[in-house]
């Protein structure tokens, strides 16, 4: 193979030894388990809000960004269940640039992976246990996922995943709700094949051993927009396309049907201020027809204390490294928004 072997990393059992959970940050994260249960199986009516940066670049200005989400999570508790992006692991269509912190703890460094590993599971701790939320992260590679198996909230599986095999046999055996993300293809068979394979049990090959998943009754829908062969961003997060989720979903007998909607990516075409009025279409559909009202459990927004983007040695505190991101007065205006809306 063409592979050269730099070193062996600790086991993901040893990394959480040598990094645990206090019984404190243990008993927070069963109590934040329980309450997004609820709202993906229907018993608790409140919209989940999945915000953050599109990348956690650094643990100052995303520990600082999620004490905001703190003090308006009280405002808006009613209505709104606040659950943090921290995103540690970004895709790279060609496979170049900044892959997060997981490969990069420093992004102007080369990639250290073990400083990596060390470096998320701290970050995801602290979020935990300094702020009370347990934060979201992509699952994009299904073998680390055990590093962080114990601390996250809420697991994506991306639209450049969701059509691979170990990812939604991996996504049978977390506990947590796991969102499947349309390919971007844009096809909506392949997510909801993707989250039956989720729900099911399932036997294969995990690490260096075989396993036996219980599947996951809270996998569902996360609608992202999709590119055409012309590269074009087609959205749909529409009335009529949640209305097909909602048809397809009763065609067969999934557990917990549930849709989250991606305001980014290829619903704005990336244009980062349009997530603003995209949230409040999908909620005015839902007051509309209330069978999909009750579909839609929550919205997935990129958001960072300062607006757009820069390049990683732009060296603008609390400005995203990637995708460009809603400011925070923008962002904080808009979770009021919401939370009015839900009445």
């Amino acid at each position: 193979m063409n592979i050269e072997y730099r070193r062996k990393l600790p086991s993901a059992k040893k990394v959480q030894e040598m990094y645990p959970l206090t019984e404190k940050g243990r008993a927070q994260k069963i109590k934040n388990d329980e309450e997004l249960r609820k709202i993906f199986t229907g018993e608790d009516e409140r919209l989940a809000l999945i915000i953050g940066p599109c990348s956690a670049d650094r643990d100052d200005a995303v520990l600082d960004y999620i004490f905001r989400l703190r003090d308006i999570q009280e405002e808006v508790k009613e209505k709104i269940l606040i659950v943090p992006r921290v995103y540690t692991n970004k895709p790279r269509t060609t496979g170049e640039g900044y892959k997060g912190m997981l490969h990069q703890p420093d992004p102007n460094k080369r990639p250290d992976l073990l400083k990596g590993v060390i470096a998320i599971r701290k970050l995801h701790i602290r979020v935990l246990e300094e702020t009370g939320f347990s934060s979201a992260d992509e699952m994009l590679y299904p073998e680390n996922y055990r590093f962080l198996s114990d601390v996250l909230g809420y697991v994506a599986v991306g639209a450049r995943s969701v059509e691979n095999q170990q990812h939604r046999l991996v996504a049978s055996g977390i506990s947590v709700p796991t969102g499947m993300k349309n390919p971007t293809s844009g096809d909506l068979t392949v997510m909801m094949n993707s989250i039956k394979a989720a729900q099911n049990a399932h036997t294969f090959i995990f690490t260096d051993r075989e396993v036996v998943s219980h599947g996951n009754p809270l996998s569902h829908a996360i609608l992202r927009g999709s590119v055409n062969r012309y590269g074009q961003n087609i959205p749909n997060y529409h009335y009529e396309d949640l209305s097909a989720v909602c048809n397809l979903y009763k065609k067969e007998d999934y557990a917990n049907p549930g849709i989250v909607v991606d305001c980014n990516h290829s619903n704005s075409g990336k244009q980062y201020e349009e997530q603003i009025r995209i949230a409040k279409e999908v909620l005015h559909s839902g007051r509309h027809n209330p069978e999909i009202g009750r579909m839609i459990k929550g919205l997935m927004i990129e958001s960072y204390i300062e607006d757009g983007n820069q390049k990683p040695d732009g060296g603008v505190y609390g400005k995203s490294i990637t995708d460009p991101c809603l400011g925070w007065e923008k962002t904080k205006r808009l979770i009021l928004e919401l939370a009015d809306a839900r009445n």
